[in-house]
């Protein structure tokens, strides 16, 4: 994937500055606890989305319907003709999940800033305090397609390929979770022991890929697209194969599948975003532990 394309949907912290009163711009910031983000310090004029309030469906496990997200653009101010940049906190994983929903909402330009809240405060660049949102005139937006089909892979559709013998053969499964989530060590991070499941391990036939070997660990920006190509092509992650990524409840999924389809032109890549709090709450569902696939 060339330079150009690469642009496309990154951006740095210059550009961040440059469009700050670019009105036909809307910086975002996506978080999961605003109280330690959002709240604390913003970019100036950023608005909030917040991850579990915002973005999920108030009853069920799933995303806000179509209509809703129009009313949730709108409220912000964001058009379908608005250039959308998206940071937040955990290292831009929901930023970078809100995108993967974007992008499966038909928005047509949406950006990440690279780096996100961490190159912003490494650099001391301005920031706003507290949780007052900017006001900005409401939006006209309208979700023009849903698609799924190409951003989203489903329980049953993964174990049908299990039990077919298309993982590793058709298929690569990429679990993007800890090395101590993927041998069954833990069942997940400490900062998520709400949403615990039932059993520990990895969906059987799947590779491991942390997410984080696609970052800085110093300033959260993503490697090189030659390191990245080396790093994904020496786990044997290829782009002949259909790829799936999955975590736990998908946002770091959404970040490798980001670097896979965006960074890398994967053509064909997927986010199982039911991922390991669905899998492994389901009776029955295969597990295996260890180190191998």
């Amino acid at each position: 994937m060339s330079q150009v394309q690469e642009q496309q949907v990154i951006v740095d912290n210059k550009w961040v500055l440059d469009h700050l009163k670019d009105q036909k711009v809307r910086i975002v910031e996506v978080d999961y606890d605003p109280n330690t983000a959002y709240n604390v310090w913003h970019i100036p004029g950023a608005v909030l989305v917040r991850w579990r309030e915002d973005l999920r469906h108030p009853v069920l496990r799933d995303f806000i319907e179509p209509s809703q997200f129009e009313k949730l653009m709108e409220s912000k101010g964001i058009s379908n003709n608005t250039t959308i940049a998206l940071y937040g906190d955990y290292n831009n994983w929901f930023a970078v999940y809100a995108f993967w929903l974007f992008k499966s909402y038909g928005h047509d330009d949406v950006r990440i800033l690279n780096g996100g809240r961490t190159k912003w405060a490494k650099e001391n660049l301005p920031t706003e305090q507290g949780a007052k949102e900017p006001q900005y005139p409401k939006g006209s937006y309208k979700v023009k397609k849903v698609d799924w089909g190409s951003h989203r892979a489903f329980f049953w559709e993964v174990l049908q390929k299990i039990t077919k013998g298309e993982v590793g053969r058709t298929t690569i499964l990429v679990d993007v979770r800890s090395p101590k989530e993927y041998t069954g060590e833990i069942r997940a991070p400490p900062e998520y022991a709400d949403e615990q499941t039932q059993v520990g391990g990895h969906i059987p036939g799947a590779v491991s890929f942390p997410w984080a070997q696609a970052v800085n660990p110093d300033t959260g920006e993503f490697k090189s697209i030659e390191e990245l190509r080396r790093l994904v092509e020496s786990a044997g992650i290829t782009p002949e194969k259909e790829i799936i990524t999955y975590c736990r409840i998908g946002e770091r999924a959404s970040h490798t599948w980001f670097v896979l389809k965006y960074l890398l032109g994967y053509p064909a890549v997927r986010v199982y975003d039911g991922s390991w709090a669905e899998w492994g709450n389901i009776v029955g569902a295969p597990v295996k532990k260890g180190t191998e696939p």
